[in-house]
């Protein structure tokens, strides 16, 4: 991103790798809309610009900044366990890079790399879990049918008694609640239904956390995956928020969550999500793709809502030329 609203591709050359590290050739990168797209119209706060930093970017916030987070490609070089094996890595947009072994985790042979692109969103769907502790039984709603929403919603909707519903204003996403196995429902249609043991909000507006807060039982909570960039929220706190002992929690993929910190690390809840991405049903959520070279066109029409997705993958040019070459990022 160069300006607010504006993307460019540039081209860089990729050194040869040394020591400790690893040339990929990228396959397939997915467009976080949620984050990348705040990040896109210049939107994170200043007093959040280490927190929000990619792994690999390179720029600061506002721009010029290469972001992005999704990315399967091809080991070409380096490490020789490695050399054509197809890795995730948390790297921006980009037709080849080099990074320490360390930041890349092998995708299973059973996971086609186009899906792969999600372990991200499935990673912070497992932290998510992790912060949540659902029960069996439990009636759980998920406010927000976006990349993150629909992840979190097909790992619980897997715990045995559980019933998940996926709640959206696009009437289009119910047939991705049914590819995943779960519910769905408008949000007029929950509005009087207080009593969902658990509410994970996903919408990043303020009207889905008001409504999260309404779909609650006593005692009962939201677990907050949002990130709303420098946009404030109204929530109106005066109906039963105090007299039913309401919760709201924060949940941020950053940090393993603390109930599994002592005992995983950020690399094997990676490989778990990349194990859990064997379920074909997560096929629904890649619902459009674009060649690399339109990435930056692509951005905007995702930024103004011309074009729709859930997540909407990029895919990148075959190997057919010399590693020295230089290769391009968004």
């Amino acid at each position: 991103m160069v300006a607010p609203g504006e993307g460019a591709i540039r081209p860089v050359t990729v050194r040869d790798p040394g020591p400790g590290e690893v040339r990929v050739r990228t396959l397939h990168s997915g467009v976080s809309r949620g984050t990348e797209l705040l990040v896109h119209g210049g939107h994170v706060p200043a007093d959040q610009d280490a927190v929000m930093r990619a792994p690999h970017q390179e720029g600061d916030f506002p721009h010029p900044v290469k972001y992005g987070y999704l990315s399967v490609g091809v080991v070409e070089a380096g490490e020789p366990d490695l050399v054509g094996r197809r890795v995730f890595c948390l790297h921006p947009h980009q037709t080849a890079y080099v990074v320490p072994v360390s930041a890349v985790v092998p995708v299973p042979d059973e996971v086609p790399s186009r899906r792969a692109v999600l372990a991200g969103t499935v990673e912070t769907a497992v932290n998510a879990a992790w912060d949540a502790a659902p029960r069996v039984g439990d009636r759980i709603a998920v406010v927000g049918a976006g990349m993150v929403g629909c992840c979190v919603a097909r790992l619980l909707g897997g715990i045995p008694g559980v019933r998940v519903t996926l709640v959206d204003l696009d009437d289009g996403r119910a047939a991705v609640a049914e590819a995943l196995g779960v519910d769905f429902a408008r949000p007029s249609q929950l509005t009087s239904s207080g009593d969902h043991d658990l509410v994970v909000h996903t919408s990043a507006t303020g009207a889905g956390l008001q409504l999260s807060l309404d779909l609650l039982g006593p005692e009962a909570s939201v677990l907050e995956l949002s990130w709303y960039g420098d946009r404030r929220v109204e929530l109106s706190l005066g109906g039963a928020f105090h007299s039913s002992r309401l919760r709201i929690r924060a949940s941020q993929v950053g940090a393993v969550a603390a109930s599994r910190r002592s005992r995983r690390t950020h690399t094997e809840r990676l490989e778990l999500a990349l194990r859990l991405l064997a379920d074909p049903a997560y096929d629904a959520l890649l619902t459009g793709d674009s060649p690399f070279e339109e990435l930056p066109g692509v951005m905007a029409r995702l930024a103004d809502g011309s074009l729709p997705a859930v997540c909407h993958t990029v895919s990148y040019p075959p190997a057919d030329r010399p590693p020295d070459r230089p290769h391009r990022p968004a």
